[in-house]
């Protein structure tokens, strides 16, 4: 009987935690509609970090991408998101359950995965989650065996290690808008990615967690390459945002340099994984002698070289 009782208690409290956290998540949207009608009110051509509010992401993203849903035509309201962790912080999240925007999210893990289907949002909006370990390599049939193709709304990329190579290698989708996160720790003068390794963890890269992804003029270059206009970067310095030049979106084109935005965050570690709190450009040196390949001619060098 006290089995049976504990077992009832647990059944019932955990539906009650999962009914208060979507009157929560329902009542945040409600929220955010003020915002979102002030956000979609602004003109292109404004700094998107004016535009910035947060329901979902990670930081402000939420808001810049209200505004560039309303300076893009989006023909397609479809998103293709990866590295989402178990979704509950995530760039497509209030386009989803706000917009109603339909879409693919991609985790490594199976728990997260899991996680993300036992919602109710996963009935209530056409939401595909599966799990993979994105490569170069497996991107393109991932996407396009989730029924996914050519002109799409969004693809939003921040798997914290091979973001460029992943990027560049995507041909099966032409989103409209493009959110990728650069390592602001790279700087701005420098097309630089970390090398590409298919098995990439940024955790066992370096023990600091500050050697991953490419910076922001390896993004710019890569989408130069790709046909996209860079139109700014959040405020907290971790993503970038880029929109298809042959779109008339009204909105300044920004080289690397005019939209970095240097990171403030104090996430370096020491080897037993303690946060150390190293901030600035200090954090460059925790990680000098690790490779990098500039993307403009394939060369491979030390971050300390070009320090």
């Amino acid at each position: 009987m006290k089995t049976f009782i504990l077992k009832l208690a647990n059944f019932v409290f955990s539906g009650a935690r999962v009914k208060l956290r979507e009157d929560i998540n329902q009542n945040r949207i409600l929220a955010a509609k003020l915002m979102t009608n002030q956000v979609s009110a602004m003109a292109a051509g404004s700094d998107i970090r004016d535009t910035e509010f947060k329901v979902f992401s990670q930081n402000g993203e939420d808001g810049i991408l209200q505004y560039l849903i309303n300076n893009v035509a989006i023909k397609n309201d479809t998103f293709v998101e990866f590295g989402v962790s178990n979704y509950q912080e995530a760039n497509t999240r209030f386009l989803l359950m706000n917009n109603n925007w339909k879409g693919l999210v991609l985790d490594g893990s199976s728990e997260n995965i899991n996680t993300i289907k036992n919602e109710e949002l996963y009935w209530k909006h056409d939401l595909t989650a599966q799990q993979y370990f994105v490569t170069k390599d497996n991107i393109n049939t991932i996407i396009s065996e989730a029924g996914i193709s050519g002109d799409i709304g969004l693809l939003s990329v921040d798997i914290d290690g091979n973001d460029y190579w992943v990027w560049q290698a995507i041909d099966v989708v032409q989103p409209r808008i493009v959110v990728c996160e650069y390592n602001s720790v790279f700087g701005c003068d420098y097309p630089i990615s970390v090398p590409y390794d298919a098995k990439f963890q940024r955790v066992e890269a370096h023990h600091s967690c500050l050697y991953f992804g490419a910076s922001l003029p390896a993004l710019c270059h890569l989408a130069e390459q790709k046909g996209y206009d860079f139109v700014g970067s959040d405020s907290t310095g971790i993503n970038a945002f880029f929109v298809r030049a042959n779109l008339d979106h009204g909105m300044k084109k920004l080289l690397a340099k005019e939209g970095y935005v240097k990171s403030r965050h104090r996430e370096s570690r020491d080897v037993e994984g303690n946060l150390t709190f190293v901030s600035g450009d200090a954090r460059l040196g925790l990680i000098a002698d690790m490779e990098v390949v500039n993307v403009s001619n394939n060369d491979v060098l030390k971050l300390g070289s070009i320090a």
